[in-house]
């Protein structure tokens, strides 16, 4: 009789073991924790071109070396617009690649790419939102990546410039 309530309590023990990691599983997925991230460029993705054009001089001598990165001034727009004319990209003469993220200053992120390889770009970027009329702060990130299986991500670089929505 020992025996049959050894077994018996042997097994409700194991079953209440199943029992909590299987609840801790269920929390665990529920919460997020087993998601993976985000990979770069998903949702909005735009038109990428294979023969982008910065539209700026090319470098010369000492410019030539190390990453190029694109700089801005300013950029306009009009309210209610869900794209942007500006020229995001990866200079053809890099040797990296490239994810670029437009983002105003209060964190906002309007853009994610995938990756651009050298020579890759869009000129119309589109916008994960709309923006009221002002004038906003705001950046490029350029995360600059080995151009490996695994994106080995390099040095980063922002482009500040005024984003100026009427």
């Amino acid at each position: 009789m020992k025996k049959t309530n050894n077994k018996k309590a042997i097994i409700i023990a194991a079953a209440a073991v199943l029992l909590v990691a299987a609840a801790t599983a269920v929390i665990l997925v529920l919460s997020g924790v087993f998601k993976s991230a985000p990979e770069p460029g998903e949702g909005i993705v735009g038109v990428i071109s294979d023969n982008w054009d910065p539209g700026v001089e090319k470098p010369t001598g000492e410019q030539k070396k190390g990453t190029q990165i694109p700089g801005y001034s300013s950029a306009v727009m009009n309210a209610g617009d869900k794209t942007l004319k500006i020229s995001i990209g990866n200079p053809k003469e890099n040797k990296v690649g490239m994810f670029a993220t437009l983002k105003l200053r209060d964190g906002a992120v309007l853009y994610e790419s995938e990756l651009l390889k050298p020579g890759q770009g869009l000129e119309e970027v589109p916008l994960s939102q709309t923006l009221e009329k002002g004038e906003y702060e705001a950046m490029v990130v350029y995360q600059c990546v080995l151009l490996d299986e695994k994106n080995t991500k390099l040095n980063a670089a922002e482009s500040g410039f005024t984003l100026i929505v009427k």
